[in-house]
């Protein structure tokens, strides 16, 4: 029964080695061959008639597997030549108990070698251009050579900024609607030593939330249904080794921000499906027009991750508050428009009066698409009053007559006295809901919320209002 046994264990072993692609020859530890499989004949044109039960050198003088046998060293890649067969070997020692009991040596024909080399090479070139379209896709083009204002107005913010690319740590990033956050996200990056490897760009509020988690760390294949063959890489994999801006982080999930904070504290992520964790390596900064603290107080934002975000914070003020840099925002401007073709635009004073004197409630982006505006609407060269949009013409016109005014106005007084006629002039035109409110927020040219803070400003709300301005 026992040698029965032994038997068909022997038939097993042997019918394993057979089935080997590659071919197989083994020795004892007198060098006597006791194996080889129908791969290694076919490679070397050695039958076993003619190799099997004789030492291995009377039949291949120039074998190196006796060597191996004798100094227990394994052998690589040994190049081998029979007749006009190529094949390269690997050899390795047969251990029992600590004790070298003999030596197998594994061969694999120079053509299968060859065409495993092409198509490594093949794949290496296919991720070099993976690795520069990605790059491509995903360059920056801002600096802070690019930040107006860096001499006046932002001097002490882009300082700060300076010294955070310089770091490992997290950035957030605060300020209005059209302050620029984005272009200092990118300086950041392009400062840092993270400047050649990708930045990827993620608007959290633009991304569904049933997609944002699998957009954001990638999913397996077949995780969940219509997910694609093949899985997704996930954007913070993308980015692994550069910068990702995941710009209003405020409308993150409440579910993926402690993933989030996973991610910033491990160092690794992990796809949807997917059982192990990714190590990666990726500087995270975060942007927010919202009061991320006020978010916290109403339990819609973490407040571990919000004060692992907070580590080094950047607040970019208001145009408002940084009117000098006006003048040179709108020079760059006109600059720009000049590089592509057009001719070069000067602003009348009295125009750019009225741009230094409004408030920019859309900040930066808005006083850019007015510029583009008055460019399409100059005849000549210089721009003028009537050239910029209605609502700001209307402004101009809602300005007090100096003459009628309480005795020594501000400035302030007579930007805010304007700014609130042209609110309750345009409010007058539709209604009091939700839906109301938004289209004169459109025609206004600011964001609902901007109109419902301004509107408590100026007393301009209604009943109907009163819950949206708690």
């Amino acid at each position: 029964m026992l040698q029965h046994n032994l038997n068909q264990e022997l038939e097993w072993f042997q019918a394993i080695i057979h089935s080997i692609h590659d071919g197989v020859l083994v020795i004892d530890r007198e060098e006597i061959v006791r194996l080889i499989n129908p791969e290694y004949t076919r490679i070397t044109g050695v039958r076993p008639e003619v190799i099997l039960g004789q030492p291995l050198r009377s039949v291949r003088p120039g074998a190196q597997l006796a060597d191996t046998l004798r100094d227990g060293k394994t052998r690589a890649g040994i190049y081998r030549k029979e007749g006009t067969t190529e094949y390269v070997v690997d050899m390795a020692p047969i251990l029992l108990q600590g004790e070298i009991v003999g030596a197998v040596s594994i061969c694999k024909g120079l053509t299968e070698v060859h065409k495993l080399s092409l198509e490594l090479e093949k794949n290496k070139e296919k991720l070099l251009q993976l690795e520069k379209a990605m790059g491509s896709l995903y360059q920056t083009k801002y600096t802070f050579d690019h930040i107006v204002g860096a001499q006046r107005g932002l001097k002490d913010i882009v300082h700060i900024a300076k010294k955070a690319a310089d770091s490992k740590l997290p950035v957030l990033i605060t300020g209005e609607s059209g302050t620029g956050k984005e272009l200092f996200a990118q300086s950041i990056h392009n400062e840092s030593k993270r400047a050649h490897r990708p930045f990827i760009p993620v608007n959290c509020a633009a991304i569904p939330a049933a997609l944002l988690e699998s957009e954001l760390f990638g999913y397996e294949e077949g995780s969940f249904t219509n997910a694609k063959k093949g899985g997704k890489t996930g954007l913070f994999e993308i980015a692994n080794g550069g910068t990702i801006f995941l710009d209003e982080i405020g409308e993150l999930p409440y579910d993926l921000q402690a993933k989030l904070l996973r991610v910033l504290q491990e160092r690794s992520i992990r796809k949807v499906g997917e059982v192990r964790e990714r190590e990666i390596d990726v500087r995270v900064i975060a942007a927010t027009n919202r009061d991320l603290k006020q978010l916290v107080e109403k339990k819609l934002f973490r407040e571990d991750l919000y004060y692992r975000l907070h580590v080094l914070s950047i607040h970019i003020p208001a145009l408002r508050e940084r009117r000098g840099d006006i003048p040179e925002l709108v020079a760059s401007f006109l600059g720009a428009s000049s590089d592509h073709g057009q001719p070069r635009f000067v602003v009348q004073e009295e125009a750019l009066q009225l741009l230094q004197q409004y408030d920019w409630p859309g900040n930066i982006r808005e006083l850019k698409n007015t510029v583009d505006y008055s460019i399409c609407m100059a005849e000549g060269t210089q721009i003028q009053l009537n050239h910029f949009p209605a609502y700001l013409q209307q402004v101009k016109r809602s300005f007090p007559d100096f003459s009628q005014a309480a005795p020594n106005p501000t400035l302030r007084d007579v930007v805010d006295d304007a700014e609130s006629n042209w609110i309750r002039e345009t409010l007058k035109q539709f209604g009091e809901d939700v839906e109301d409110r938004k289209n004169a927020a459109n025609v206004l040219g600011i964001s609902l919320a901007t109109l419902y803070n301004k509107m408590r400003r100026y007393n301009l709300s209604s009943s109907k209002d009163s819950k949206f301005l708690e």
